[in-house]
């Protein structure tokens, strides 16, 4: 197993070539360790990870920001790429999840619907408009080189272990179980059902858009004269190129991990063993104490298949900005945002382990998935970030929003 060859020759002359070719010798290393020490398997999730940073780097894919548009300017194009993202791994995973083919064994991202992701997500949408990032976005953007991307992951980390303390306590509050819409309705039926319902909030969004500002952005629309093989590898890329990109890499982690692409999970998990590292008492956190999150706790990170892929996603991002020259820019960390960066790390970290994942694992898997959850996930998730854009201004981010 190899990734492909690159000299600083071949670099073109803005990259950042030292950035770019350690990285990927970092990213080869690590893979034949993981090939040698664990499995295939493993390096090949560390390097779908690491075509999921790339991939979110170039173009530009974040929910954080496309939400804020939507909420502030009434701008649709990530929103759209969003809901092109929904349809397309529906279509891909519903048949998969529906055993059309019996071979492939997967399972569905199906948590229960309740108070925990209701809470939950909607304190991740504050979380994620003041932290400057949501799940995927904060580690890409940290992969970037964005140093304030660190405070707010650290203290993510912090808000998932907490919440990883508190959750047996949320569980035991009434709620419906999971809801399967492949269970409930047969995949096909499922599948039509959904696609209409993404097809309809498609045009809503569309429909906002139009209304403010009489045209639509281009999803396709970064203008470029590079050749395609250039444009590729040294970006950036348009958020069509992502959509795809995002949908064949979750495909193959649903496939070879046999479960969908996952984000927070690592993050309690490294917080957890941190605390333990340090002398910590974990006897009374049951949330570790049976099942895979004993079984991970125990093993070294390398082998949890989140953490590496997280990894991967980092290291990727970190190759992407490095052959776009644009790694590590100058960035002014004045108090406010340290603080927004702190507070919204807590409320990403604590409201994603409530609701069973952030916006790629509750969302992103659990609607593409079948799973109900996701949905509630999606409305919740969305008011929070109403708040939270509606905060920013406090912290020095944002103008407030003109009405028209």
């Amino acid at each position: 197993m190899a990734l492909p060859t690159m000299t600083a020759a071949s670099l073109p002359a803005s990259a950042d070539k030292a950035v770019a070719l350690l990285t990927a010798l970092g990213m080869l290393a690590l893979a034949l360790l993981l090939q040698h020490e664990f499995a295939t398997r493993q390096a090949l999730l560390f390097l779908i990870g690491a075509g999921l940073g790339i991939t979110l780097y170039h173009a530009a894919f974040g929910f954080t920001s496309g939400w804020r548009w939507l909420i502030r300017e009434r701008r649709s194009d990530g929103a759209r790429a969003h809901l092109l993202l929904l349809a397309a791994s529906s279509l891909l995973f519903f048949p998969i999840l529906g055993n059309l083919f019996p071979g492939i064994q997967a399972s569905a991202a199906l948590a229960p619907i309740g108070l925990p992701v209701l809470i939950g997500a909607f304190l991740f949408g504050i979380g994620m408009q003041l932290g400057g990032g949501c799940g995927s976005g904060t580690l890409f953007a940290l992969g970037g080189g964005h140093v304030r991307m660190l405070i707010t992951l650290a203290f993510f980390i912090v808000g998932a272990t907490i919440a990883s303390v508190h959750l047996p306590a949320w569980l035991a509050l009434p709620n419906f179980g999971p809801r399967s819409l492949i269970a409930s309705l047969g995949w096909h039926t499922a599948l039509v059902l959904q696609l209409a319902v993404l097809a309809g909030l498609y045009a809503l969004v569309r429909r906002l858009e139009q209304r403010r500002h009489g045209r639509l952005r281009p999803l396709a629309g970064v203008t470029s004269e590079a050749r395609f093989v250039d444009r590729l590898l040294f970006g950036p890329w348009p958020l069509s190129w992502g959509v795809i990109g995002l949908s064949l890499l979750g495909l193959a982690t649903l496939l070879i991990a046999g479960h969908p692409w996952s984000i927070v999970f690592a993050f309690g998990l490294w917080g957890t063993k941190l605390w333990h590292a340090l002398g910590g008492d974990i006897s009374s956190w049951s949330y570790w104490s049976t099942g895979y999150p004993a079984q991970a706790l125990d093993r070294s990170v390398l082998a949890d298949t989140i953490s590496l892929m997280d990894f991967g996603i980092i290291l990727g991002a970190a190759l992407a900005a490095a052959l776009a020259g644009k790694f590590a820019p100058e960035e002014k960390l004045p108090l406010p945002s340290v603080l927004a960066a702190i507070f919204g790390g807590l409320l990403l970290g604590y409201g994603a382990r409530l609701s069973f994942g952030c916006n790629i694992g509750a969302l992103l898997a659990g609607i593409s998935t079948g799973s109900l959850h996701g949905w509630l996930w999606l409305v919740a998730g969305f008011a929070g970030s109403i708040v939270g854009v509606k905060f920013r201004p406090y912290f020095g981010f944002d103008r407030p929003a003109v009405k028209r």
